[in-house]
């Protein structure tokens, strides 16, 4: 998802200059639109045209360019760089009243557009209406605000270092509120904040102290992307040991023998104030064939997404030859490395593990991750070597997706299916998964939070070594999530452990959705028997949607979004108080609650006391029965939806 930033505000309040600096700061592009409108207004006055549709068909053989570089923002007409010539005090004197052109609007906004859909990664645009006509969907809304003074000064500073000359602070002051008015009064698309937008008051402030305030708002809403710190090596060198030392809590699964680690997991971290990711990835090795050759694969490909490498070595074992071959991929891909020599537990092993400054990849930075030996130093060192932005997004208000299932059922297939690429190792071993994948996938114009996860083969107490702490991590993983997919093998019999892994999503109180995987595989002897099957197991979920996909191939994975969706809005729903005792009101005078101990139950009235889930609470004199909850909360979902979504009825004993 490319992140856009609308700046906003009357000329001379500084947009130009803190928007160059925003851009340049974060790696993205930068957009003048006022500049394509000067454009439009050097051409109309070069070539004497006054009617608006004359000026359109002119500037489609003589096309605006704009060039997004901030460091070097160019304004092309027809081939011709105008960049200077439209600062000119002719073009500044024609410009609002040429702009306001509808026509004209019209074609520059297409354009405007144009250049924001082709930024990859993020842009800022600058200029009078970019948050309510040109991106009224940006993540960040600016309103770049001073005093006419401050912009008069401003405005007559940068016209005299382009060399067009000087008005006095006291005649550009006025040609500033001549222009606000103009352009204010205008009945299309007039100087106006957008009502979502931030007032930024730059009277006071240096550019740098403009830019950091909006930097720093930049970094609370979570838009600016985050360096990667990738850790590669052999397996069973520490890569996991290193990764949660680094990150200050046990994430990674640890076990003592090799290949615990698959896929590659990514970990927020963070080290004197500066945030990052560091990217675990599974054991490397060269000559690796079957679910060893996906796990290198895996490992090399988190590599090109890498801000810096950390190359682990185990200093016990020292060089070894497979070492070779993976040095030789770190140096192809060109990004900087750093060679970690890990298990350096006293000065002994230290002074023999630098041995390792013959792998040619300069000075060995010796730690034991085990007992955090280094750890400090080390990370220190990391922290100084990353760029201040990186292009893995964190959190930032994305729904949360939790796949989840028994092993070998397609949960992974699934994610790799959203995500357009491999995301996660799928192989026809069970168990490929281990640790929790969470990846942010754009799919049409939302962002989701997919969170893969190891099959369940039993409970947590009855698991044991890496299943144990993988079926932790995936308890967690439903905590965490706001809606679950259930993943079904339907080519075969629903088990007890597809039973009990809904159980665990319905207590969490989730949102559900079934998905029914591997449709493909069914014949028809097979769909009567599932249907039977789902009959006689899924009463208990009988809410949740059920979708038939294939995520093998794709078939159906666009219904499964819009069953998602529905789940959510079903999970947030709120019933107005006096709908819900209207409604209950008809219930029980039709269908009053049973006797109980020889007392009629008398209903006084029912409240939503919450959502996600909504949560019931029903005023009584008596206890009712647990057949009657049941039967007012079919009756709601009857009434009111909540497709996808468990609810909770509960009653609370009152007296008259």
């Amino acid at each position: 998802m490319t992140i856009v930033v609308a700046m906003d505000g009357p000329s001379g309040s500084g947009k130009s200059s803190t928007s160059k600096s925003i851009a340049r700061k974060a790696g993205w592009l930068y957009l003048d639109t006022g500049a394509l409108y000067r454009a439009a207004t050097w051409l109309a006055i070069r070539d004497a045209i006054v009617e608006p549709q004359h000026l359109v068909a002119a500037l489609e053989k003589n096309p605006i360019v704009f060039k997004t570089d901030p460091d070097n923002a160019i304004t092309l007409c027809g081939g011709i760089d105008v960049s200077q010539e439209i600062r000119s005090a002719e073009i500044t004197s024609a410009v609002s009243r040429i702009s306001a052109w509808p026509e004209l609007r019209a074609h520059l906004l297409t354009l405007q557009r144009k250049i924001i859909d082709s930024a990859k990664n993020g842009i800022v645009v600058e200029g009078r209406d970019i948050g309510t006509v040109v991106a009224p969907n940006a993540q960040l809304k600016i309103w770049l605000q001073a005093d006419i003074n401050a912009r008069a000064i401003r405005r007559d500073l940068e016209n005299q270092e382009r060399n067009i000359g000087t008005l006095g602070k006291s005649q550009m002051a006025e040609s500033l509120s001549q222009r606000d008015a103009l352009d204010s009064n205008r009945t299309n698309s007039p100087l106006k904040k957008a009502e979502d937008a931030i007032i930024v008051d730059s009277t006071d402030l240096t550019l740098d102290e403009t830019v950091e305030y909006i930097w720093n708002i930049l970094k609370q809403r979570a838009l600016i992307g985050l360096p990667k710190v990738v850790i590669v090596g052999r397996p069973n060198v520490g890569k996991s040991t290193l990764v949660n030392r680094i990150i200050g809590s046990r994430e990674a699964i640890i076990e003592d023998v090799p290949g615990v680690t698959r896929d590659r997991v990514s970990y927020e971290a963070e080290w004197n104030g500066k945030a990052f990711f560091v990217v675990d990835t599974g054991g490397w090795e060269p000559t690796s064939e079957g679910i060893a050759l996906k796990i290198s694969e895996a490992a090399e490909s988190a590599i090109v997404d890498a801000d810096l490498v950390l190359f682990v070595v185990d200093a016990q074992v020292g060089q070894q030859s497979d070492d070779e071959a993976m040095i030789s991929v770190l140096r192809k891909s060109k990004k900087p490395v750093m060679l970690i020599a890990n298990k350096v537990d006293s000065e002994k092993d230290e002074l023999e593990a630098h041995s390792l400054w013959n792998l040619g990849l300069g000075e060995p930075y010796f730690i034991s991750a085990a007992h955090g030996r280094g750890s400090g130093d080390l990370l220190d060192e990391i922290v100084s070597r990353l760029p201040e932005v990186g292009q893995s997004r964190v959190d930032d208000g994305f729904r949360r997706v939790a796949i989840v299932g028994r092993p070998n059922v397609g949960k992974s297939s699934l994610l790799n299916s959203f995500a357009g690429s491999v995301r996660a190792l799928v192989d026809d071993a069970e168990g490929t998964t281990r640790d929790p994948i969470d990846e942010l996938i754009d799919i049409g114009d939302t962002t989701w939070r997919f969170i893969d996860t190891a099959g369940i083969r039993r409970r947590a107490h009855q698991a044991s070594g890496s299943d144990y702490y993988a079926t932790l991590r995936t308890e967690r993983a439903i905590e965490n999530a706001e809606v679950v997919i259930m993943i079904i093998d339907a080519s075969v019999p629903i088990t007890e452990q597809d039973l009990r892994i809904i159980s665990m999503v319905e207590d969490s109180g989730k949102a559900l959705v079934i998905g029914m995987n591997k449709w493909d595989l069914v014949d028809e002897d097979r769909r009567v028997a599932l249907d039977k099957e789902s009959d006689r197991n899924f009463d208990q979920v009988e809410w949740a949607a059920r979708v038939n996909i294939s995520a093998k191939t794709g078939w159906h994975k666009d219904k499964l979004l819009p069953a998602i969706q529905r789940a959510l809005d079903s999970w947030e729903k709120r019933v107005p108080t006096a709908k819900l005792n209207s409604f209950l009101g008809q219930l029980i005078g039709s269908n009053p609650p049973p006797i109980r101990g020889g007392k009629q139950p008398k209903i006084l009235f029912a409240t939503q006391a919450g959502i996600a889930p909504p949560t019931f609470v029903i005023f009584a004199t008596e206890f009712l029965e647990a057949s009657y909850r049941r039967f007012i909360e079919r009756r709601l979902r009857e009434e009111f939806g909540f497709s996808g979504s468990p609810i909770r009825v509960s009653v609370r004993i009152r007296e008259r």
